[in-house]
C-alpha cells in the first residue's frame, strides 16, 4: 500500500502557483518599464491640423481627414493668434446671403505679406461642409470673372469671396472649412444673413 503525502503535494502546488505568479509579475513589470503607450488614436497638434496642406482636387477635399475639430476652433484666443501669426488675418467669417444661394467668406488683413495667398487669384478656393462633405466653389461671371477680391492685400482692410450654394447644400449652423492653397480655416460656423441684408 502506497502512502500519499498530502503535505508534500500541497507544498508542490504552492511552489508551482508561486512560479506562475512570478512569471506574470515579471512580464507586467517589463511592459510597464518599456515606455510603450497603450494603443489608441493618434491626435495631431492643433497647429498641424489647421495648417494641413489639402489636395488640389475638389473630389479629394470632400471627405474629412478624420481628425476632430474643436467646437470652439474659430472662436478661441489660440486659434485667433494662430491665424494672425501664420496667415496675417483675423475676423474670419462665413455668412449666407439674403437669397441663401451664395455664402460669403470674409476676413481682415493684419499682415499683408502673410495674407498674400488668400488674395492670390491663382489659388482656387473651396468651401467644404464638414458633415456632408459637400464642396462649394467660387462662381465665375461673364465679363467679371471669379466673385472674389484679389490683388495685393492692405493691412486693416477686409476682403471677401462668395461660394455658390445653389441647391442650399450648406445651411446656416453648418461647420465648414475654407481652403485656399495651403491655407485652411477649420470649423467656421455658417451664420444667417443679417437682417439688414434681408430688408434690402
Amino acid at each position: 500500500m502506497i502512502k500519499i503525502n498530502r503535505n508534500s503535494e500541497k507544498q508542490t502546488g504552492i511552489r508551482a502557483l508561486a512560479g506562475v505568479l512570478a512569471g506574470v509579475f515579471a512580464v507586467l513589470t517589463a511592459f510597464g518599464q518599456s515606455g510603450q503607450p497603450a494603443a489608441g488614436p493618434r491626435i495631431e497638434p492643433a497647429a498641424q491640423q489647421l495648417n494641413a496642406a489639402p489636395s488640389p482636387k475638389p473630389a479629394s477635399l470632400s471627405k474629412s481627414s478624420g481628425h476632430s475639430v474643436l467646437p470652439s476652433t474659430m472662436r478661441s484666443k489660440s486659434a485667433e493668434n494662430f491665424y494672425k501669426s501664420v496667415w496675417g488675418v483675423d475676423k474670419l467669417e462665413v455668412r449666407e446671403t439674403a437669397s441663401g444661394v451664395l455664402l460669403r467668406f470674409s476676413y481682415r488683413v493684419t499682415d499683408a505679406s502673410r495674407a498674400q495667398l488668400l488674395n492670390d487669384k491663382k489659388a482656387t478656393p473651396y468651401l467644404i461642409d464638414q458633415k456632408t462633405g459637400a464642396v462649394l466653389q467660387v462662381p465665375t461671371m461673364p465679363k467679371v470673372g471669379m466673385l472674389r477680391q484679389t490683388g495685393d492685400p492692405v493691412n486693416g482692410l477686409s476682403y471677401w469671396m462668395v461660394f455658390s450654394n445653389k441647391g442650399n447644400f450648406v445651411k446656416p449652423g453648418s461647420r465648414v472649412d475654407v481652403v485656399i492653397g495651403n491655407f485652411r480655416a477649420q470649423g467656421l460656423v455658417v451664420e444667417t444673413a443679417q437682417i439688414a441684408d434681408r430688408e434690402r
